[in-house]
């Protein structure tokens, strides 16, 4: 998500009290990891594009920045930035331009005004403190990923005007219910895993492609039928015990219900397209069973996981798993060449 970028010459990681040496050409500007504690050893080219401050110590923004007018990316993850440093932000009408935003791994506790961005297309405001998604109605609709992942947000709230969103990233929250999502038509990617979520409920959403429920407390699966497109569900460490609403997801290609409490497998016989399913860690007793379930992918399946399951202690279990799925490359741990 930070781009590729072209690291600038004489990169040091103890570069602490020396002069960064940069290519004045360049219009990219990757100063990742300098453990730097402010810029003043660093000169701004007035032509650059690109700002990469990853992991550094900077406490504070360079005013300077505020005049980098060709600005299209900024990234300022893994520093020390507060709510008080990124204030002066939201009024850098000269940087209005800004498509990227990565404010990853900071010490904010409230969303930055994002209102001055009119082209926004990613906003990045995970691994910090903040409690509320409040702030984010003034974020342009041009908006196509969004992170608030591992906060304390605990609910979804004024994000429903970004009918562009194609990523979406609430997991590691206190979210508790599925809401406000229904203009987000053009929406592929959600992930809200390690929430508190109880229900499924997508909104009437069809277009998902890769979900992510994993790690809540769900105890159905009721919920997907509509989601024909989605590729990759992940359901992981919930206390569902039937699977179920799976019939009509014909281009799933990726399975993950480890860690419930399921005791057959059940519903997948018309998924075709599967090729990794993830069962280990339930209460699944026959091999037969699981055979018979997925048939319909039976070619297709490259890996399985059934360790952790009454019916993984067979005698028989690996061979039996590589004679049935002819292109099988992994079971549980074993991979095959």
């Amino acid at each position: 998500m930070d781009g590729e970028t072209q690291s600038p010459r004489g990169s040091n990681p103890e570069a602490d009290d020396q002069t960064v040496e940069i290519d004045p050409s360049s219009t990219v500007l990757d100063l990742t990891s300098f453990q730097l504690h402010d810029l003043n050893s660093v000169e701004l080219s007035p032509s650059l594009t690109e700002l990469d401050l990853t992991a550094n110590r900077l406490s504070s923004l360079d005013p300077r920045i505020a005049h980098l007018s060709n600005l299209k990316k900024l990234s300022l993850r893994q520093n020390l930035i507060d709510d008080a440093a990124i204030e002066p932000f939201s009024r850098w009408d000269s940087i209005s331009g800004l498509q990227e935003l990565v404010l990853r791994d900071n010490k904010l506790k409230k969303i930055p005004d994002p209102g001055i961005f009119k082209s926004l297309l990613v906003f990045d405001v995970s691994f910090n403190e903040i409690t509320s998604l409040h702030g984010l109605s003034k974020a342009s609709n041009t908006l196509k990923e969004l992170y608030v992942s591992k906060n304390e947000v605990t609910k979804i709230e004024e994000i429903d005007h970004l009918y562009q969103l194609q990523i979406l990233e609430l997991g590691s929250n206190r979210l508790r219910v599925m809401e406000n999502m229904g203009n987000f038509t053009s929406l592929q990617e959600l992930w809200m895993g390690r929430n508190r979520i109880k229900v499924v409920n997508l909104c009437g959403l069809k277009c998902i492609k890769k979900l992510s429920l994993q790690s809540n407390r769900l105890t159905s699966m009721k919920g997907f039928e509509e989601c024909v497109a989605l590729e990759e569900l992940y359901l992981s460490h919930n206390g569902i015990a039937k699977m179920e609403g799976l019939s009509t997801l014909a281009n799933l290609r990726v399975l993950d219900v480890s860690s419930n409490k399921l005791t057959s497998v059940d519903d997948i016989q018309n998924l075709t397209q599967l090729e990794d399913l993830w069962l280990n860690d339930n209460q699944i007793e026959s091999l037969k069973g699981i055979a018979e379930a997925v048939i319909s992918s039976r070619e297709k399946l490259t890996t399985i996981y059934l360790e952790n399951n009454p019916c993984a202690k067979s005698t028989n279990y690996t061979a039996f798993l590589r004679e049935f799925f002819p292109n099988i490359e992994q079971i549980d741990s074993n991979v095959f060449a």
